[in-house]
C-alpha cells in the first residue's frame, strides 16, 4: 500500500462493520458453512489483491483501502468532531510469477461466482473484496496470513512443474 492511500482506524471499522453484517445474518440463520462461500471468496480475492505489487489488482485494494479509510474518516470527523487515526500497513509477502497465474484465476473463478450469483450474493462477494483489501493490510492480520501468498506461489509451482512433466 502506498503512503498517497493511507490506511486509518476508522476505514478499519468500515470494514469490519461490512464483515460483521455479511457474517451476523449466517451466524443467526442455518449457519450452512455453502453460504460464506460468496464473502469468503470475495475476501481471498481482496487478501490476495494487496500483495500484487504494481498490478491492477495491487492498484485497486489500495483504493479500496483508501476509499473505506477517507469514507470513514469524513464519517467520524463529520459525527464526533474527531481527525483521522492513520495506521500502519503492510503487506503478507510475495507473489512469484506462478503465484500470480493463481491469483488470476482466483479472480477468474470470484468472476465466473459473481456472474452466476443472485443480487444478495453478488453483494456478499463485494463485501469479501473491500474487508479483505482493508483488513489484508493490518500487520497483525498481514503476519497471521503470511502463508497465504506463500500458498499461492507453492500451488503455482507446482502446476508449472506438472506442466513441465506432462510433455515428458
Amino acid at each position: 500500500m502506498n503512503a498517497a492511500t493511507g490506511l486509518s482506524l476508522a476505514g478499519v471499522a468500515v470494514a469490519l462493520v461490512i464483515m460483521w453484517a455479511n457474517f451476523r445474518p449466517w451466524w443467526k440463520g442455518t449457519r450452512d458453512p455453502k453460504a460464506l462461500v460468496p464473502f469468503g471468496a470475495g475476501w481471498l480475492l481482496g487478501a490476495l489483491a494487496t500483495v500484487c505489487a504494481g498490478g491492477a489488482l495491487g492498484w485497486g485494494a489500495a483504493g479500496i483501502a483508501g476509499l473505506l479509510s477517507k469514507g470513514g474518516n469524513t464519517a467520524v470527523s463529520s459525527l464526533v468532531g474527531t481527525g483521522p487515526a492513520a495506521l500502519a500497513s503492510t503487506r503478507m509477502g510475495t507473489l512469484t510469477p506462478a503465484g500470480g497465474i493463481v491469483v488470476c484465476i482466483v479472480l477468474a473463478a470470484v468472476i465466473l461466482l459473481h456472474r452466476t450469483s443472485g443480487k444478495l450474493d453478488r453483494r456478499r462477494i463485494l463485501g469479501g473484496i473491500a474487508t479483505g483489501a482493508v483488513l489484508g493490510v493490518l500487520p497483525g492480520v498481514a503476519t497471521q496470513l503470511g502463508w497465504l501468498p506463500e500458498t499461492a506461489n507453492l500451488v503455482g509451482a507446482w502446476g508449472a512443474d506438472l506442466g513441465s512433466k506432462v510433455g515428458t
